[in-house]
């Protein structure tokens, strides 16, 4: 059953996810919530000026902000766990005084690992699918009452150009990860059924995750894409796209992927929408949420 994202006054544009999971053949995929982030529409993506928000007004929340959920994809097969991402973590800031970001959140990661059955220590590895702190929280901070991180046991994948390039980020917390980092390359399976896929566009070595099991086809493509309107608009990257016109190019042919028969899209960021279909009429697209 899918959800069309078109119609206004859907709440679940305008709020993050909570807990929501999906079967693929043998694999469960479940997003598991940290928290959320409020986004300055204009300031986070140049093009949309306010006359496009002033007509959709359905993405917005009563601040007039884009809501980003943030969290983790945790993959599962049989006795084997994978977590894409690791969230915010336990801690919170203030709204920056400019810019595309409000306040912002996490800390809930944990507790919904263990309401899925599943401990930090259970978890294999930690894909990544870039190194922005809101990404890498619970992987360098440390877990409550321990002076090590929640993952220390688990590998943390990183794509190779992203870690070579990791300094281009000026992400201090990237440190403190290091001890841990195991990088691995384009096209490599990381996991039963689980393949990276270097994309750049949105930092150095960007990277989506290919999920295929049970003749499915799930792509959590990470910060391609922030919201569901730029699927109606791919040509519209962030300010925080580290190569916007590469970015672009990317997203047209995530898009096109993503509308192909038995393919899902996991949109980390996307509201209480992360799991969807793309409908496709000819070059426009449009996100279909999935109800999960």
């Amino acid at each position: 059953m899918t959800h069309s994202t078109r119609g206004r006054g859907d709440e679940r544009l305008r709020r993050p996810a909570g807990p929501r999971s999906l079967r693929l053949g043998d694999t469960r995929v479940s997003y598991v919530p940290d928290g959320a982030v409020q986004l300055r529409p204009r300031d986070l993506i140049p093009d949309a000026n306010d006359e496009v928000w002033a007509a959709h007004p359905e993405y917005l929340d009563e601040t007039g902000s884009l809501v980003a959920g943030i969290g983790g994809l945790l993959v599962e097969n049989g006795d084997r766990a994978l977590l894409i991402d690791a969230g915010f973590g336990p801690q919170s800031w203030p709204p920056a005084p400019d810019g595309p970001r409000g306040a912002i959140h996490g800390g809930a990661l944990l507790d919904g690992l263990a309401r899925l059955g599943r401990s930090p220590e259970e978890i294999e590895a930690v894909a990544f699918t870039h190194l922005h702190p809101d990404h890498t929280g619970w992987a360098w901070h440390p877990a409550p009452g321990a002076d090590r991180p929640a993952f220390a046991g688990a590998d943390y994948l990183v794509s190779a150009p992203e870690w070579a390039r990791r300094d281009l980020l000026q992400e201090p917390e990237a440190a403190g990860l290091a001890p841990y980092v195991r990088t691995v390359a384009d096209g490599q399976e990381v996991f039963p059924g689980v393949r990276i896929r270097v994309t750049g566009g949105h930092s150095p070595g960007h990277a989506a995750y290919v999920i295929t099991s049970g003749g499915q086809r799930l792509i959590a493509f990470g910060d391609a894409l922030h919201s569901p309107i730029q699927v109606a608009h791919p040509g519209w990257s962030t300010v925080f796209d580290h190569d916007p016109v590469g970015a672009a190019e990317h997203r047209r042919r995530l898009l096109a992927e993503l509308a192909e028969a038995d393919t899902i899209g996991f949109g980390v960021h996307f509201a209480d929408v992360v799991f969807g279909h793309v409908g496709r009429n000819g070059d426009d697209f449009a996100w279909r949420a999935l109800d999960t």
